[in-house]
């Protein structure tokens, strides 16, 4: 049974091991082999060969005895050591952890527990029972002294630990029972000693970090103390004056401090706590031992120097912004990112995952702080990468106690002097609010007159596939309309740059609405479509933005205001087709022509379409936006951090996009369909008003070339009426050709149901919703309560099917 367990042990503990050292011996065997080859001729050697049990079939214990005469004795606290030093090393290749030689783990005399020695030692001469009863006593005695400090008697031995059981002995079974009952009530002491001892030498490796470490040197002061106890006793012994019951009576007290100290060492080894871990196990006990003054001023002392190290991390973090944790304790841990690449980095990885929480690592004790622990480092660690230096000027020792009060308040008090040294930074000396206002004029189309110059200026080069629009020459219109226009006054108008994006707005927008839902797969391999992006369809602004300011105005900030400005820009773009399709309009109203009933329906649809796009603009520039900004700015004023600022912003940009329609998918489509709807239309009547207008300049042409005399002069009123009579006979038969009339009603049909259909889904988000905003559109675009029955009548359809 035990050889059987054995060799699972060491299977289990070797494993690890075995690979690296088989492929090793492997190696060296090969290349053994082959040297002695390729001398075989010129030099008689001898190659030692070494056969190696195979790895994956079971070991006999010969092959068991082979492999540890190999390998040595390796032990789970080596296995352990290395695992940590890997880790470690793996994570800061940079600075390895330092190592103690091997020496000092080779020589077990070194360590001051028991050397257990494989072979049972002889049997003494005379045995201890045989011998009167104070002669005993007394053999004991000297017995127990030894035992107390690690070294085995003559009739008191120690078996071998296995794995982290506590030390057993064997104590001489010839005992008189008087004397073995007085022996078994004091060996627990020397269990305890071991226990405590092989954890000190254990823990004070590097591997296992500073508070460890702390720990076991505040244990070794009071081992320190519990060996001039045994001296003193030993001194009475020799006197003659020490009987086992004196030794009982005085290694009582030592007894209880013994195995409190014995049972946090089992616990903090059972539990492989580092760091944080071991500072909470401390702060638990010492709050356990509440009803026990001296166990918990023994462990408050414990608790007091393991914190040390713990503290001065914590103190340099809060009061500097700086991590220096060797070992990897600290609850705050550093991520190697670069603060240039938060421009390109959509999710803002450099704020929210350089410095993150390890929740295991953060002390009991400091649970509730650990969120403003963070935050202090963090804002501290900002300025500090600006090139100023930050010191918290109300800097003082931090120290563990009982009473959470006096840390706490020092915590508190760095932590408010970051917030206010970081807000201050950015909004005073950075401008962050004149920021926001300048990225305000272009995304949110603050600038009217800017827009107008520069939609002009880049009409024709805007009507161009992508593909074939030159960037340079849009900078350099975009450039003009600054200067043209009131943008001139804006000191960050030169962060404005141009950006072509590869798909349309409605497509963005439905792609980042398709994350994390089942449609996100097929929406991203979907097949790229077949039609070129226009210039008006790719446009958008993009900003320049650098540290720390890109902390706030971030890419993820930035693409949403990306999304908001091409909503509203192609709303204006429409808006302009339109406009231009009424002063088409205007020109030909001087012809009468014959189908004035598809000339009136097409006037009407036009303008219906007008009011549309200019009540949808005005709700989301006067309704939404503005009203959430000026909320957002006020907010801003009473910020206390940099968190409140990054909450209130992506608040109003979370607010915006939500009331203007762009976060539901089904709204979107919807509104994008009667957008698509209204330039067909633009389109189609400017290709008739294109037609149009060649014919009467064709007409113009020809009487220009005939020869003019004073009689004709006298006809030219005459014949201006006839050429408008001719371009609306000219006029009323193509239309009729190409079923005009019919056109202009499957225009009108379409947007009405789309709209219609828009006012329905607005009603029943607004009211089951809750989004109240919304219901504003309806009042604008039903103001005369044109749709009112039909919505009606729509909502009792829907209720019916509902019920039915």
């Amino acid at each position: 049974m035990g050889d059987s367990w054995l060799i699972k042990y060491l299977n289990l503990i070797l494993h690890p091991c075995l690979d690296i050292v088989l492929q090793t011996l492997q190696f060296l065997q090969q290349n053994a082999k082959e040297r002695s080859e390729s001398s075989a001729n010129t030099t008689s050697t001898t190659t030692t060969s070494y056969s190696l049990p195979q790895t994956s079939t079971k070991m006999s214990m010969q092959e068991l005895d082979e492999l540890r005469k190999k390998l040595g004795n390796v032990t789970p606290a080596e296995v352990t050591r290395k695992m940590l030093r890997d880790k470690h090393n793996k994570k800061n290749p940079t600075q390895p952890n330092p190592v103690f030689p091997n020496w000092v783990y080779d020589r077990p005399a070194l360590i001051g527990d028991f050397i257990t020695s494989p072979t049972p030692q002889g049997e003494p001469a005379v045995p201890v029972g045989t011998l009167p009863l104070g002669t005993q006593e007394q053999a004991l005695v000297e017995d127990l002294l030894f035992v107390l400090i690690g070294v085995d008697g003559r009739d008191i031995t120690a078996q071998p630990v296995l794995g982290r059981q506590n030390r057993s002995f064997i104590v001489d079974p010839t005992l008189d029972m008087s004397v073995k009952e007085l022996v078994n009530r004091i060996l627990p002491v020397a269990s305890y000693y071991s226990t405590i001892t092989r954890f000190i030498e254990e823990k004070s490796s590097f591997e296992y970090g500073q508070v460890n470490h702390a720990l076991t040197a505040a244990m070794r002061t009071l081992m320190k103390e519990y060996l001039i106890l045994v001296t003193q006793l030993e001194h009475l012994q020799r006197q003659g004056l020490l009987s086992l019951q004196k030794l009982w009576f005085y290694i009582q007290p030592t007894m209880r401090t013994m195995e409190i100290l014995s049972s946090i060492a089992s616990s903090v080894d059972k539990g492989e706590c580092m760091g944080g871990s071991t500072l909470s196990l401390l702060h638990d006990r010492t709050f356990n031992y509440t009803g026990d003054s001296q166990a918990q001023e023994l462990c408050l002392y414990l608790t007091k120097a393991a914190s040390v190290p713990y503290f001065e991390i914590l103190e340099k973090w809060i009061y500097r912004g700086i991590i220096k944790d060797p070992y990897s304790e600290f609850m705050v841990e550093e991520h190697e990112l670069q603060k240039e690449k938060i421009q390109e980095d959509y999710n803002d990885k450099y704020w929210d995952q350089r410095y993150t929480i390890v929740q295991h690592r953060i002390p009991s004790f400091l649970q509730k702080m650990a969120d403003k622990i963070l935050s202090t480092g963090k804002y501290l660690n900002v300025v500090r990468e600006c090139g100023r230096d930050v010191t918290c000027p109300d800097a003082k020792e931090v120290l563990y106690t009982l009473k959470e009060r006096a840390y706490v308040e020092q915590i508190e008090k760095a932590y408010n002097y970051a917030s206010k040294v970081l807000l201050d930074f950015l909004m005073e000396e950075k401008e962050l609010v004149s920021r926001l206002r300048s990225i305000k004029h272009y995304f949110l189309m603050d600038k009217g007159d800017f827009f107008v110059h520069f939609m002009d200026l880049t009409e024709e080069e805007m009507k161009k596939p992508v593909d074939d629009i030159v960037p340079p020459r849009l900078e350099a219109l975009l450039e003009l309309a600054l200067r043209m226009s009131t943008a001139n006054t804006d000191p960050f108008k030169d962060d404005l740059k141009i950006d072509l994006m590869p798909h349309d707005v409605i497509t963005q927008l439905l792609r980042v609405l398709a994350i994390e839902t089942k449609q996100e797969k097929a929406i991203i391999n979907a097949d790229p479509p077949d039609v070129a992006l226009s210039g008006l369809e790719a446009f958008s602004f993009d900003y320049i933005v650098k540290w720390p300011l890109s902390l706030i105005i971030n890419r993820k900030a930035l693409t949403r205001y990306q999304m908001l400005f091409r909503h509203m820009f192609y709303c204006k773009h429409v808006e302009r087709l339109l406009c231009n399709v009424w002063i088409s309009n205007k020109d030909f109203r001087q012809y009468s022509l014959h189908s004035a009933k598809w000339f009136a329906a097409a006037f009407a649809l036009r303008q219906r379409m007008l009011n549309f796009v200019q009540n949808i603009q005005y709700y989301m520039m006067f309704e939404v936006m503005e009203p959430t900004w000026h909320i957002m700015e006020n907010n801003l004023k009473t910020a206390s951090n940099i968190d409140d600022v990054l909450c209130h912003h992506t608040s109003f940009l979370d607010n915006c996009l939500k009331d203007c329609m762009l976060t539901n998918p089904e709204l979107l489509r919807i509104f994008s369909k009667l957008m698509s709807v209204c330039v067909m239309f633009t389109n189609c009547m400017q290709r008739f008003t294109q037609s149009m207008r060649l014919e009467r300049l064709s007409m113009e042409q020809g009487t220009m070339d005939e020869p003019s005399a004073q009689s004709e002069q006298a006809d030219e009123p005459e014949k201006k009426k006839l050429t408008t009579k001719f371009l609306a006979d000219h006029a009323d038969s193509l239309q009729t050709d190409a079923s005009f009339e019919a056109t202009i009603s499957k225009f009108d049909s379409n947007f009405s149901m789309l709209l219609l259909d828009l006012l329905d889904k607005l009603s029943i988000y607004s009211t089951n919703d809750c989004e109240h905003s919304m219901i504003s559109i309806i009042y604008r675009l039903d103001f005369n309560g044109f749709y009112t029955e039909r919505l009606e009548r729509m909502a009792i359809e829907r209720s019916q099917k509902a019920a039915a």
